[in-house]
């Protein structure tokens, strides 16, 4: 039996992609769910998983471009082969089944062969579930057919469901779905993700055009293109400007090593310096809401919630998923959020979904050792804030120098929406409130 390994619907905008890599050789054993190769857009990287157990034979090779739908290998099964096991996918092995029958029945002479059920010659169903979609909905006791599809021929994927999901957080099951608020940003940065650690032997990639002594040549990867797309378009479209400023950490610490431990124990995750930056921008949004809305056209779009996006770096670029509605997340929810997109991030399993629909961004350049950066806009968003490492510092405190550790901030906003007078004030109102943590809990 063979099972065709098809590029897979990753959202309604993507049409195609680039096959990065085979994580088998050709000829290799491969376990149904077991990732095969990686698909490159130009907005996220994902693993494919197999659909069924047998040996991988590789019909596209690694570097090429491939459209959603493409058949880019096979994977074939003795005696039927072992595919999917588990309930959610009994319907799905069904229709395998019911095309292998079909296939047979063909290659019998004439005389011999049997008729096909008539389910079998009924034309597939536009509703039907991919093994990843149907998973995912019965995870999370969904009802299908009340769900927006955006795929093609009236399919659900997956970022449809993700979607869902997420606008109905909290809402009775029958409650209609929430508007989406925001275009999609994608962003100045894109997904990147690591090579996973165990795999076998890859196919050969093809090598990279030589030029003279000292040069090689590579092409640009779908992601580099759009990082390099939506620079320009920051660049071109917008009246980018930064304001600066610097915070002293040391109440923020000090409040950290305080409490590190009891916050680990009973949440689950670290405390980190992020969502204090959250918590402070968020209260900064709602008394300066020109940084949280965007320019559409004539028009000017505001937001009454935030969704904060939340850089973080990996190998092949960036990424910015999105905390949706910050302004009702606490420090707990907040780190747990960020810590699972890492995780994602770092095993490929980062969606669409999960990028859409920010309306202000915070990236922390920090981690890497930076000390001062102007960050780029992430259109159509109208500020970022760019954190930055925390250094002792000497500074003046009632007419004393003395060794603080301070954190240089940076804000660049659209001048054609937000004001300078707004803009410093903004910067200002979170320096007090990172410099006075308390005030982020008492509300003053």
């Amino acid at each position: 039996m063979e099972t065709e390994v098809r590029v897979p619907e990753v959202g309604e905008s993507v049409r195609e992609a680039l096959l990065a890599e085979w994580f088998a050789a050709d000829g290799a054993a491969v376990k149904v769910d077991e990732p095969v190769f990686l698909l490159e857009t130009d907005k996220i990287t994902l693993e494919v998983p197999a659909e069924a157990s047998g040996t991988l034979r590789i019909l596209v090779k690694a570097g090429q471009t491939v459209a959603v739908g493409d058949v880019v290998g096979k994977i074939v099964s003795e005696g039927g082969g072992a595919g999917r096991t588990d309930t959610s996918d009994k319907s799905d092995q069904s229709d395998r089944s019911d095309r292998s029958d079909r296939s047979d029945a063909s290659d019998r002479p004439a005389a011999a062969a049997e008729p096909a059920p008539p389910r079998a010659e009924a034309p597939p169903k536009p509703e039907a579930l991919a093994p990843s979609v149907r998973r995912l909905v019965e995870e999370h006791g969904l009802d299908a057919a009340k769900i927006p599809a955006t795929g093609p021929e009236g399919r659900l994927t997956r970022g449809d469901v993700r979607l869902y999901i997420e606008e109905h957080a909290g809402k009775a099951p029958d409650a209609p779905p929430a508007k989406r608020a925001a275009p999609e940003p994608s962003g100045q940065a894109e997904p990147a993700q690591k090579t996973p650690a165990k795999k076998a032997p890859e196919t050969p990639k093809p090598a990279a055009a030589e030029g003279p002594e000292g040069v090689t040549r590579k092409p640009l990867s779908p992601i580099r293109r759009r990082i390099a797309e939506r620079l320009l378009e920051a660049k071109r479209d917008t009246a980018m400007l930064t304001t600066f400023n610097e915070v002293d950490m040391g109440a923020v610490m000090e409040l950290r090593k305080r409490h590190k431990g009891a916050f680990l124990a009973q949440h689950g995750v670290g405390l980190g310096i992020t969502s204090f930056f959250v918590l402070a921008a968020v209260r900064a949004l709602h008394a300066f809401p020109a940084l949280n809305a965007f320019i559409e056209g004539d028009e000017v779009v505001y937001h009454d919630f935030v969704h904060m996006g939340i850089a973080i770096g990996a190998e092949r670029g960036l990424v910015v998923p999105v905390l949706r509605h910050a302004q009702a997340m606490g420090a707990p929810a907040i780190e747990r959020a960020i810590a699972g997109f890492a995780d994602k991030v770092r095993e490929n399993k980062l969606e669409l979904s999960d990028l859409e629909g920010g309306t202000f961004s915070i990236t922390n350049g920090g981690v890497f050792g930076s000390l001062l950066s102007t960050p780029i806009l992430n259109p159509p968003q109208s500020a970022i804030l760019g954190l930055h490492k925390v250094e002792p510092r000497p500074v003046v405190r009632d007419g004393q120098v003395i060794v603080r550790p301070m954190m240089y901030v940076a804000l660049t906003y659209d001048h054609r929406l937000v004001d300078g007078r707004d803009a410093v004030q903004f910067l200002v109102r979170i320096k007090d409130l990172v410099e006075e943590p308390e005030r982020l809990w008492l509300e003053v």
